[in-house]
């Protein structure tokens, strides 16, 4: 069997690909080849059938390839165990898949079409895995965190640096370096000057993605994914404005937890990442957008050829956001 990695230089997932393959592999009693190919061209990663990085080909396929993947030299992401998403396949997911390559199943001939293994690719693999493992860690930060989330969503604005001190003053630390600590997490964003620019779903200054919650405050959201997230997040309805980035045709959708309904009926969300390191405001955010149909979405697509993705139902992309969100102020 012939195990090629697709990647980009520097990935930083290759190494988790690579652990988990030694995990599926170890004991095995057949001869496995494993090579990489270093890609850092757009053309290249089309020649090769690299839909993002890392791609993995099993006897020269990709085991993983789903609807709506591009060629990109960008980070290609996998979904989780148990929800969210990762920078390489699950053991589980690339146990079935080696299995199968070889003829085999992988679970000793008891076939389960309902096991983590079996499951077809989710659409959920286009956003990056570092953004739902962002979180914060001690009990001040977690209260930090949800006093500014909890600001955003009464106020449609950040709380000033006086309430974050009296919030974090309960810990015994000043607000300020609790605040530093979240920006170094990626669970907040500060601008050069400190103040608070955004609070993942929260922006502090507009984008595209304009959110009414419950018919109250007016906030504006990082991208679509994190639009679609508030409803769950909040308990209660949200309607969002927004437009197709191709055709500047307006969006409509209101969401009330996971469900969500939109105008026009054929609304999708590209949902991916750019290559390189960085804060998901500079990654990820300003890929994941809402488009009237899938076909302008795989223009934009085809135009943004560094920024790898996918082009989700809108039912896929409101998961995603209730799985990210959901428990962002009860965590």
């Amino acid at each position: 069997m012939r195990l090629e990695i697709l990647q980009v230089p520097g990935c930083p997932h290759v190494a988790l690909l690579e652990q988990r393959l030694e995990n599926v592999l170890a004991g095995q009693q057949s001869e496995v080849e494993i090579s990489h190919r270093v890609i850092d061209d757009p053309a290249a990663a089309a020649d090769a059938g690299m839909t993002g990085s890392p791609t993995l080909l099993v006897d020269g396929a990709d085991p993983f390839a789903a609807p709506g993947l591009v060629p990109s030299v960008s980070c290609r992401l996998y979904p989780a165990e148990g929800g969210g998403v990762g920078g390489a396949p699950s053991v589980a997911a690339l146990r079935q898949a080696l299995h199968a390559a070889a003829g085999e199943p992988a679970d000793g001939g008891r076939g389960d079409c309902c096991s983590a293994g079996a499951v077809a690719e989710s659409p959920l693999a286009g956003l990056s895995g570092w953004r739902d493992a962002a979180r914060p860690q001690t009990p001040a930060e977690r209260a930090v965190h949800r006093a500014i989330l909890r600001a955003f969503a009464d106020r449609g604005a950040p709380p000033g640096n006086a309430e974050l001190d009296s919030v974090a003053a309960d810990f015994g630390e000043p607000g300020r370096r609790v605040l530093d600590r979240l920006h170094a997490a990626d669970v907040v964003r500060l601008d050069p000057a400190g103040r608070i620019a955004s609070a993942y779903p929260f922006s502090a200054s507009p984008t595209p993605h304009r959110v009414r919650i419950g018919g109250g405050a007016g906030v504006y959201a990082m991208c679509a994914v994190d639009a679609l997230g508030m409803s769950a997040m909040l308990g209660t309805e949200v309607v969002i404005e927004s437009a197709d980035p191709v055709t500047g045709e307006r969006v409509t959708v209101t969401v009330r937890g996971e469900n969500a309904i939109a105008t026009p009926a054929t609304v999708v969300v590209f949902v991916g990442a750019a290559a390189g390191h960085g804060p998901s405001a500079e990654t990820c955010c300003t890929s994941l957008n809402f488009f009237t149909d899938r076909g302008t979405a795989r223009s934009w697509a085809e135009e943004h050829p560094r920024v790898g993705g996918l082009v989700v139902d809108l039912a896929d992309a409101t998961r995603l956001g209730a799985t990210i969100f959901g428990g962002a102020l009860t965590t």
